[in-house]
């Protein structure tokens, strides 16, 4: 039980939940998307590399979290917790939402070992500015733990996905 606390309280200061791209503040050098719905953003790279994290061997973790449709409900469950805790609401004020639940869901699903791509840009990068600090992934990854229970993800699974997620604090964390 020590174990998955610490590995729980570890994951709270490393979640990749902040890991959307922050709206463009300069629409003039930005290109099209090509995603409907979605802000432009600026060319960037894309690379699967860029998800934060190394996938999961087998598809064992994609399917204790239900394919497809368990990790889009996961993640708009985390998105819609996370816009409305006043924790961290703020962070999202000025976010594209629809850009941010397609890019988790990539990043999810990739890392899970789901065999997704992920067309987001590195961790760094879409973190940059957003000022995020210890605090605001503490309130994150519980929003994620939510999520996932709702979910009915097993508490151990979770606490591995949260342990692969982890190493990305010191790009997520700005402040």
């Amino acid at each position: 039980m020590i174990r998955f606390a610490l590995v729980a309280a570890f994951a709270l200061i490393a979640a990749p939940v902040l890991a959307q791209d922050a709206a463009p503040s300069a629409p003039a050098d930005v290109m099209s998307t090509e995603h409907p719905g979605e802000l432009a953003v600026a060319p960037y790279a894309q690379s699967n590399a860029h998800a934060g994290a190394t996938p999961f061997e087998g598809t064992a973790m994609y399917e204790a979290f239900h394919g497809e449709a368990g990790v889009g409900r996961i993640v708009d469950g985390l998105v819609a917790r996370s816009v409305a805790d006043p924790r961290i609401s703020g962070i999202f004020a000025a976010s594209d939402l629809v850009r941010l639940r397609r890019t988790l869901k990539e990043q999810f699903c990739y890392i899970l070992g789901g065999g997704c791509a992920y067309s987001g840009r590195d961790m760094a990068a879409a973190h940059a500015e957003m000022g995020a600090q210890a605090a605001d992934m503490g309130a994150l990854v519980e929003n994620l733990q939510a999520a996932m229970r709702e979910e009915g993800v097993p508490f151990a699974v979770q606490n591995r996905f949260l342990a692969k997620l982890a190493p990305m604090k010191p790009d997520v964390v700005t402040r």
